[in-house]
């Protein structure tokens, strides 16, 4: 974004990129059908990225949602708004669109270099690269770094620019996982046999935060949207703490008094699974979960009262007991310090050096926010290179 900002101002350009092929991870956001942007008002999107909205504001105004769906339908691609009001290519994948970016960047004259992995400077203020020829040194009036934060570094952002930037004295948050998956131990029968089981229409509470949405089984834990929204709070709570109760609610439109009456009526012959799921309509998955409070509280789930069954549905109890891993994370929070930055994306102390994308200090939930985001900076920073270069 930042290469395409700088060609249309008359600079001359070239992207080094670590990996073989531009835009490996934004082929992977392209997985779940290329969520772009959201289609709420401004407010509220700003409101996403929690105490990093005001430094991402005039970005976002500058390069705003719909003025990235405007983008991507002049290269062919244009866009619709789903049901939760997230924003898609109507072609639901990532392919098309960035075929059509790069045809347009290379008619501007944007090079691409390939297999080129920045390693910092030499004695020279030139830039390092590896490559598979060894390094090489390159001159430039102003860079632009885009590398990502930590998360699947396979596909190329690995965090390694960390230790090159705190070398020259830049202030930078740690890495951390966001929008992640969180570690559970489940006994092995609900393991293996609810491992990959959604949790649908549910609500998750961790203290004064409830969020409701969908969520996911996995063989070490949970995740899904719903634990992504909540996963910042999640996550400061677990690495503070140790651990962190998630609450989860199985209907939660529905009211203790109303549960109790359903769950108080004759269960025959009926087993007790079978008697909650036509009573109160839970899923097989969401049962398993109340067997599971129950072995860990050391009472049988068949020993439960009518009231003390209700009670559970809508606060059942799962000890979170560390975050998935960084390099599996959909993002990562933590990166440059906005005070180490001027209002172009220029490090203070480094003229003529800008950053954008998921290396500055913000995170937001999944749902449009971090591609906006990206692109915003990623133009920022084009346009504030312009400028200084004028200035200097």
């Amino acid at each position: 974004m930042a290469a395409e900002v700088l060609a249309q101002g008359g600079s001359r350009v070239t992207v080094y990129d670590a990996m073989p092929s531009a835009g490996r991870k934004f082929l992977m956001a392209g997985r779940g059908g290329l969520n772009l942007t959201h289609s709420e008002q401004l407010a509220q999107f700003m409101a996403r990225y929690r105490e990093a909205a005001p430094k991402l504001q005039a970005a976002i105004e500058a390069f705003s949602p719909d003025a990235l769906r405007a983008w991507s339908e002049a290269l062919g691609e244009p866009t619709f708004v789903g049901s939760s009001g997230r924003v898609f290519p109507k072609a639901f994948k990532a392919s098309p669109l960035l075929r059509a970016w790069l045809r347009r960047l290379d008619a501007s004259g944007v090079r691409f270099a390939f297999r080129h992995r920045w390693a910092g400077w030499d004695g020279e203020g030139r830039l390092l690269f590896r490559t598979s020829e060894g390094v090489a040194p390159v001159s430039a009036n102003a860079t632009v770094l885009a590398l990502g934060g930590a998360s699947w570094p396979r596909l190329g952002s690995d965090g390694g620019w960390v230790e090159l930037l705190a070398a020259k004295g830049v202030t930078i948050s740690k890495l951390r996982p966001a929008n992640s998956g969180f570690t559970v131990a489940w006994s092995d029968v609900f393991r293996d046999r609810f491992e990959g089981q959604p949790l649908k229409g549910v609500a998750l509470t961790l203290r004064a935060h409830t969020v409701r949405g969908e969520a996911m089984i996995t063989r070490s834990g949970i995740e899904g949207g719903a634990i992504y929204a909540l996963s910042a709070e999640l996550r400061e709570a677990v690495l503070g703490l140790g651990q962190a109760t998630l609450m989860i609610a199985l209907r939660p439109d529905l009211d203790i008094a109303t549960l109790i009456t359903r769950l108080s009526g004759t269960r025959g012959k009926q087993s007790l699974a079978n008697f909650l799921r036509k009573a109160a309509q839970l899923s097989p998955v969401g049962i398993g979960l109340m067997q599971e409070a129950a072995l860990a509280s050391g009472r049988p789930l068949a020993a439960f009262s009518p009231a003390e069954l209700a009670h559970l549905i809508n606060a059942i109890p799962v000890k979170l007991t560390g975050v998935a891993a960084i390099e599996r994370a959909i993002s990562t929070a933590g990166g440059i310090a906005f005070d180490e930055l001027d209002e172009h994306f220029m490090l203070h102390k480094l003229p003529g050096l800008f950053a954008g994308g998921e290396m500055l200090d913000w995170e937001a939930p999944t749902g449009g926010y971090l591609l906006q985001a990206s692109f915003a900076t990623g133009a920022a920073a084009g346009r504030g290179v312009l400028d200084w270069s004028k200035r200097s």
